[in-house]
């Protein structure tokens, strides 16, 4: 076995090294006013679109936004026809791993791969992932302290990549599921459990990721299982709070997420064969669903012959799909808190697009309108970070996180497969042709 001693800190020194040979030369940080002319701005929050708009970037902030003739353009600005587009916030990806490595193929090929080298790849991947249109993604397990690391990195302007919240290690139980994955730990009782929120609080986790019932990705533990004691799940959600940190829990069970939420879980991932009952439970305590149902839906059979998963991993997959989808549909139908999130790579091809928006066109067909599909890759993954206040929106005051399609998306979900042009915090990394 090799093993490494890594500080954070030389990480972040070691993933320089791929910006300096993948960062596009005019990435420089803004200092100039830019304003954005010529397009259609689609107000988030009512659904409501600005023709001719005018949008006044300062620095990395929204100075202001309305209609040409209400926005003055200043001299020194420098201006950028956006003439055809409709510019919306730059999209939010909820359930992300940055260093996902999960099938037989993947692994053979990654099989010698190091600290230092996963943590560029991971950085790369987080490059792909912005220039996709994706600003602001949710890390939910890595190994190591690499997102948090990865997260300083995007921050300090090192690596180019989106915003990063970030959960650090998986936790679970002794046995529980993915117990065997090395972006994993586990503890039993609820000290040991205790002890490992502290760490991931204390090295930077604004949420804790907790595995509460089995997944398709696991080759061992129930999906509708319930490992955890009441005490060790009450103790670990309270000294999670207490220390200010949010908790999901990747679960399918119905079981399980009933007694995740007497506790007061905040979120659950997947939600695989959850009922009506478990759902309608969620909606009145307000509980956050991440479905990524694009793991479960036809769309990633072709990932999972590029990886070459397991046998048992195909089968598991197939065996949650119909109660996935029927899962999703009920949670659109009774309003259910959604924030989207892929459990692939931001980037990934998923049908003929990207895996963020083919997530958004399934929300689509399960009974979302267009813009409550945009909301939750938009404005309710902001609510669920607590940065509504920051990102989510074309508005002023808040970073200027902006793409734009060559489409209406509020006719449309599939506009989402044209964007053109990518901007974060003000700074352009994608033109429109």
């Amino acid at each position: 076995m090799k093993l490494f001693n890594l500080t954070q800190g030389t990480v972040i020194g070691l993933i320089v090294l791929l910006a300096s040979a993948a960062s596009p030369a005019d990435t420089k940080a803004p200092t100039e006013t830019i304003v954005l002319v010529n397009a259609t701005v689609v107000d988030i929050n009512n659904g409501q679109s600005i023709p001719d708009a005018v949008v006044l970037i300062d620095g990395k902030r929204i100075k202001a936004v309305g209609p040409a003739a209400s926005v003055k353009i200043p001299h020194e600005a420098q201006v950028i026809s956006l003439s055809g587009r409709w510019l919306l916030p730059g999209l939010m990806n909820m359930h992300t791993h940055m260093g996902l490595n999960h099938g037989l193929l993947q692994r053979a090929k990654l099989a010698d791969e190091t600290p230092p080298e996963q943590v560029l790849r991971m950085a790369g991947n987080a490059r792909l992932s912005l220039l996709s249109g994706v600003t602001t993604i949710r890390e939910v397990g890595e190994p190591i302290g690499l997102d948090f690391a990865l997260k300083k990195a995007i921050e300090k302007g090192e690596v180019i990549g989106p915003r990063i919240e970030a959960t650090g290690s998986r936790i679970t139980t002794t046995a529980g599921g993915g117990a065997h994955v090395t972006s994993v730990v586990w503890a039993d009782g609820p000290y040991g459990l205790s002890q490992l929120v502290r760490k991931a609080v204390h090295s930077g986790a604004s949420w804790i990721k907790i595995k509460i019932s089995g997944g398709i990705s696991d080759t061992h533990g129930d999906i509708n299982a319930a490992p955890m004691t009441d005490e060790e799940l009450a103790t670990l959600i309270e000294v999670a709070h207490r220390n200010g940190a949010k908790v999901t829990a990747h679960n399918g069970s119905n079981v399980a997420a009933e007694q995740a939420m007497k506790f007061g879980i905040d979120g659950f991932e997947h939600g695989y064969h959850f009922n009506e009952k478990t759902l309608r439970n969620m909606k009145k305590k307000g509980v956050w669903l991440v479905p990524t149902i694009v793991v479960s839906q036809p769309g990633i059979e072709e990932y999972f012959a590029k990886i070459g998963s397991a046998a048992t991993r195909i089968e598991r997959m197939l065996s949650v799909r119909e109660d996935h989808w029927k899962m999703l549909q009920t949670a659109i139908r009774l309003r259910v808190k959604i924030a989207l999130g892929t459990d692939q790579l931001p980037y990934e091809p998923n049908s003929g697009t990207t895996a963020t928006v083919r997530e958004a066109e399934y929300y689509v067909e399960a009974g979302m309108t267009p813009l409550q599909a945009l909301q939750s890759a938009t404005i309710q993954a902001a609510r669920l970070l607590d940065m509504q206040d920051r990102i989510g929106s074309i508005e002023a005051g808040k970073f200027a996180d902006i793409i734009a399609v060559k489409s209406d998306p509020l006719k449309d979900i599939s506009a989402l497969r044209t964007i053109s042009f990518v901007m974060k915090e003000g700074q352009v990394y994608r033109k429109a042709p």
